[in-house]
């Protein structure tokens, strides 16, 4: 744990940095406008109440939406195959780099979870795989440029229907 939120920390941008100290000078707003409105009680608890919102979820929806602006990125599986003589799933595919900056290393997170005929559930297994796999493409990826990468799952040994789903994250 303590190692992940320190890789959190040196990737962190100058964008990231400003978004937060925003979310902080905003909270700060919030707070000492509701001081300076103590006497109409019920705007002063909307507003603290507001404020603690905006520290909670700003900075995690922040995050999230600025990175998915900045470091557009699409994900094309090629090959998803079961080997025969081993156990092992091979999937192959390309990244490529839709976005004006220039990606100096992309996480990919893969999930293989099953199949079920009951359409819901489907929806449900995708964010609970039963075999996950992290890899890391280091090297520069310029402008709407790719990289193609391969993964090998090892030892897997699922005889039924699986999907395979691709999640990525540059910076």
């Amino acid at each position: 744990m303590k190692t992940q939120i320190i890789d959190f920390l040196h990737t962190l941008n100058l964008y990231d940095y400003l978004l937060f100290g925003g979310i902080i000078f905003f909270f700060l707003f919030l707070l000492v406008l509701s001081i300076l409105l103590r006497h109409k009680q019920t705007l002063a608890l909307i507003l603290v109440v507001l404020a603690l919102i905006t520290l909670l979820i700003a900075p995690v929806g922040g995050y999230i939406a600025l990175h998915a602006l900045m470091y557009k990125h699409s994900i094309n599986l090629t090959t998803v195959k079961d080997l025969e003589f081993t156990k092992a799933l091979l999937i192959k595919g390309d990244i490529s780099n839709t976005s004006k900056e220039t990606f100096k290393e992309c996480t990919l997170h893969v999930g293989v979870s099953k199949i079920s005929p009951i359409k819901p559930l489907n929806k449900l297994y995708r964010y609970f795989p039963f075999r996950r796999q992290t890899i890391i493409i280091n090297g520069p990826i310029a402008p709407q440029g790719s990289e193609t990468f391969k993964i090998l799952i090892q030892p897997f040994h699922y005889t039924k229907r699986h999907s395979v789903t691709v999640l990525g994250q540059c910076r």
